[in-house]
């Protein structure tokens, strides 16, 4: 792991107690129809979330698919593993970086995430293995928040993004979908629903 990584995944860990709770209101009232609309398009036998944090997604997990998960920090993932376990939820949890994946070429159906990219020190690297590990015809999912395309809020994005990072780990000025444009997915296709800083992404191999 890089020291970059280690510093973000350190902040996660830290952060891993508290994180439900600090995300709570938001969750409420944006992110958890979020994510119920993006998991709606999860398809296939085999499904890998990548970035699975404490467990927000197990709610929308389709039941007729085998489901492998996994995440970069210890603690983030403890914290899903006990809610796996006391929610009886279906899936594979695995201690893993998004930028060096442990699985062969072709192996997912569909490979999902949500707020991740944010957080992963090369987000192009690690698109690159979710490319890699996506099945031909297969599709990558993303649930992303990224820079606003209003100059002015933009500006106030790049100037507060030092502090969100030292503070949360995450950063809140990336440009998610022009990573994903850059990988050789064959099609690639934004809800047209999306806000400005939230996006919903489908890329197919």
């Amino acid at each position: 792991m890089s020291a970059d990584s280690n510093t973000i995944r350190q902040r996660y860990d830290r952060l891993a107690p508290w994180f439900d709770g600090l995300e709570g209101f938001l969750e409420g009232l944006l992110f958890r129809s979020l994510r119920k609309k993006l998991w709606a398009q999860a398809a296939g036998p085999h499904i890998l979330e990548v970035g699975v944090g404490t467990g927000k997604n197990f709610p929308f997990y389709p039941d007729d698919a085998r489901i492998t998960a996994i995440d970069f920090s210890p603690k983030m993932l403890a914290m899903a593993q006990r809610k796996q376990q006391r929610k009886q939820i279906a899936v594979d949890l695995a201690l893993m970086d998004v930028q060096s994946l442990d699985y062969a070429d072709n192996s997912f159906d569909t490979v999902i995430g949500s707020f991740l990219f944010c957080s992963v020190p090369k987000p192009r690297k690690g698109l690159k293995e979710l490319y890699r590990v996506c099945k031909p015809g297969g599709q990558v999912l993303l649930l992303e928040h990224v820079l606003s395309s209003n100059k002015a809020v933009a500006a106030l994005m790049n100037l507060l993004n030092p502090l969100v990072v030292n503070t949360l780990g995450a950063n809140i000025n990336r440009q998610t979908l022009k990573s994903v444009q850059a990988c050789p997915f064959q099609k690639i296709f934004v809800d047209p629903a999306s806000s400005d800083m939230i996006k919903l992404i489908r890329a197919i191999k």
